[in-house]
């Protein structure tokens, strides 16, 4: 799954939408789909909150530069892989 940064747009009551859109990769959207509803809707905040890092994550550089593995605990351990890809693309221009 990849995020692609930060929206900002306006919603209908004046307010900013600052939630980050989700870009779904493959089947991922489908797996995080299989959670059980309470990690399904912890996993899903923790992928869409503004500005904040999830409240457990990892950094997972042997997966990818700006990989980071967000985890879940609840009645069971639930991973998500999440990718910036605002963040990605910032490190690809350095690079040139």
């Amino acid at each position: 799954m990849i995020g692609s940064g930060y929206e900002n747009s306006i919603q209908s009551n004046g307010l900013r939408d600052l939630r980050k859109p989700i870009c779904w990769l493959g089947d991922s959207r489908d797996r995080l789909r299989r959670f059980p509803e309470a990690a399904r809707w912890e996993a899903g905040y923790q992928l869409i909150q503004p500005g904040r890092p999830a409240t457990d994550w990892k950094t997972m550089p042997l997966v990818g530069p700006r990989v980071t593995e967000i985890r879940v605990h609840l009645e069971s351990e639930y991973r998500v892989f999440h990718l910036d890809m605002k963040r990605y693309r910032e490190l690809l221009e350095r690079r040139k």
